[in-house]
């Protein structure tokens, strides 16, 4: 050490820093490159972050230190899933003696989609029930009207979870509801995503005034890409246990087509009512349990059996950074190797990884009608153009591509033959496949299902369908873009 030192001394200091920092960066680098090596992760995504590490050194370890290490996610939800998985077990043994005859009925009435039931019954992700109510709302114009009169018939508690809740003329009302309930005292418990939320104004505060419990998800200081992962993309109302709302749409004017903004917005999303609240409940409940340290009973009225008497099967599927399995992805897997006919597809950001991308092409290569709607004009320049690096392969296997053209469409649904059906918060990438926490409802209900077809070819209407041959020879500036941003999307 002290012949270091000595050598240091002697030796001019611009030298011997120079020497620092290039020993310090080479070891950084080998460092790096060995965790991610160790690590066993994607080829594709570990690659990318290699060249990065080669190519620009110190922006390389920047971006490696923020979005690629996936430390954070397993000291802050490893501790969350073991719980989770302690609530569901508790939650299926109460459910136990109805499992086995639903999941034969349900094979009786849809034969082999009965598998995707079952695959989220064995992995502990949800309990198929039948009692249940389904409301297909289309847009904010169907979805608010319904949500504000659920508000104000509420009788003992209000729970709520967003990923974008705004302070404008929807997000208030909803807000000044809740503040009206709170004085009749109804209980309202609200978790909401710190950095999609950056537009909620003193929401919040307001309704910690008077007497709500409001958590912020996983805060951070400030809204920069770096705190992008591991967000909660979640949309979920429960009302006294009996009433719920997911699906796309979030709490904001945007949804509405008002007229306040220039982009009309295309979404979908439902209302619930039965047994199955009782699962979206039990999802509040892990994200309510996670931010504030506390829980609520799990019994009466918060969880409850209902008296409706109908032959609507319905799972969730919710999946998370706290997850063993990606079960959002691989449901959506299941749901497309099930096909026997038809797969209509709406996503606003379509970046599949290698295992959707197959499966959709080999649904098309086996004479299935696979049907993709995307938006022409995204609201991201970068995903925009890495989607459309995604249609030429689309096209080759024979699935028919259509851009929306009327607005903006943010619905994510999926329909598959006449008997099943997939709408919620899930995109099309990597985010919300192995990132955010994310919701979905699996109906296997054939009246559900021919509505949202219908609602599929009414956007059809508004779309255009891509020729293959004009795709191809579009002109090089523009594919080159587009490959440009697919080679990034492993980052992301």
């Amino acid at each position: 050490m002290y012949q270091i030192l000595y050598f240091l001394w002697g030796t001019d200091w611009h030298i011997a820093i120079k020497i620092t920092g290039y020993v310090l960066l080479s070891l950084s680098f080998i460092g790096v490159v060995g965790t991610i090596l160790l690590e066993n992760r994607n080829p594709v995504k570990a690659l990318a972050y290699i060249m990065l590490l080669v190519f620009v050194p110190i922006l390389g370890l920047i971006v490696y230190y923020y979005l690629g290490r996936d430390l954070r996610k397993r000291r802050r939800f490893t501790l969350k899933g073991s719980k989770d998985e302690t609530l569901m077990l508790r939650y299926f043994e109460s459910q136990r003696k109805e499992i086995e005859s639903l999941q034969l009925e349900l094979r009786h009435q849809v034969a082999s989609k009965q598998e995707l039931s079952a695959m989220l019954l064995n992995t502990r992700h949800s309990v198929v029930s039948k009692n249940n109510k389904v409301a297909l709302l289309l847009n904010g114009e169907e979805k608010f009207p319904a949500v504000f009169e659920a508000l104000r018939k509420a009788k003992h508690h209000i729970h709520i979870e967003y990923y974008i809740f705004a302070a404008d003329d929807v997000g208030n009302e909803v807000a000044a509801i809740l503040v009206e309930k709170l004085q009749e005292g109804v209980e309202v418990r609200f978790v909401y995503d710190d950095l999609g939320c950056d537009d909620i104004g003193e929401i919040p505060e307001w309704l910690e005034e008077y007497g709500a419990e409001v958590y912020s998800f996983s805060p951070v200081l400030i809204n920069f890409y770096v705190n992008a992962n591991y967000r909660n993309h979640r949309k979920i109302i429960v009302i006294d246990g009996e009433v719920a709302f997911t699906g796309g749409i979030n709490i904001d004017d945007r949804y509405l087509n008002n007229g306040k903004h220039p982009v009309f917005w295309r979404d979908t999303h439902l209302k619930l009512e039965g047994d199955v609240v009782n699962l979206l409940q039990l999802q509040f409940l892990m994200s309510y349990r996670y931010c504030s340290r506390k829980t609520f009973p799990f019994s009466p009225p918060y969880f409850q059996r209902s008296d409706l008497e109908e032959n609507c099967f319905t799972d969730i599927v919710a999946s998370g950074p706290d997850s063993d399995f990606p079960m959002a992805m691989q449901s959506i897997l299941m749901a497309i190797n099930l096909a026997r006919r038809t797969i209509r597809i709406s996503n606003p950001y379509f970046i599949p990884n290698e295992q959707v991308l197959t499966a959709l092409q080999m649904a098309a290569q086996a004479g299935k009608n696979v049907e993709l709607l995307l938006p022409k004009r995204g609201d991201s320049f970068f995903v925009q153009h890495a989607a459309q690096s995604y249609i030429k392969p689309m096209l080759d296997a024979g699935v028919k591509v259509y851009l929306y053209e009327k607005g903006f469409i943010h619905a994510k649904t999926i329909s598959v033959d006449d008997n099943l059906a997939i709408i919620g918060s899930v995109n099309f990438d990597y985010r919300s496949f192995y990132l955010n926490s994310e919701i979905a409802v699996v109906s296997y209900d054939k009246k559900l299902v021919q509505q949202l077809n219908t609602a599929f070819a009414q956007d059809l209407r508004d779309a255009v369908q891509i020729d293959r041959r004009t795709w191809k020879h579009r002109s090089v500036w523009e594919r080159f873009i587009d490959a440009v941003c697919r080679l990034l999307t492993p980052l992301l």
